[in-house]
């Protein structure tokens, strides 16, 4: 399986949704606490072009995107093959 990385905040409905949506495909996710910012967050935005919302979600070297993003990828039938 691909490594998958998801950059969080405390109590964020869309973290949460992506997070249970990567646990049912079988993901073995790395979550990354950003609640308290730090050097972790500003990680996170050079490594999404700036993207401050959270989740960011990374499936090897590839940044998919956010909640909707990772939804949409799985609806297009493409998430599975991109996390094999």
């Amino acid at each position: 399986m691909a490594k998958v990385e998801i950059y969080t905040k405390a109590f964020c409905p869309y973290c949460s949704r992506a997070m249970r949506l990567l646990t049912a495909k079988g993901a073995e996710v790395e979550e990354i606490d950003i609640t308290m910012g730090g050097p972790r967050r500003a990680e996170m935005l050079a490594r999404a072009n700036g993207r401050t919302t959270v989740p960011q979600i990374f499936v090897g070297d590839r940044h998919v995107g956010g909640s909707d993003d990772l939804a949409d990828l799985d609806r297009a039938g493409e998430l599975d093959a991109l996390l094999a």
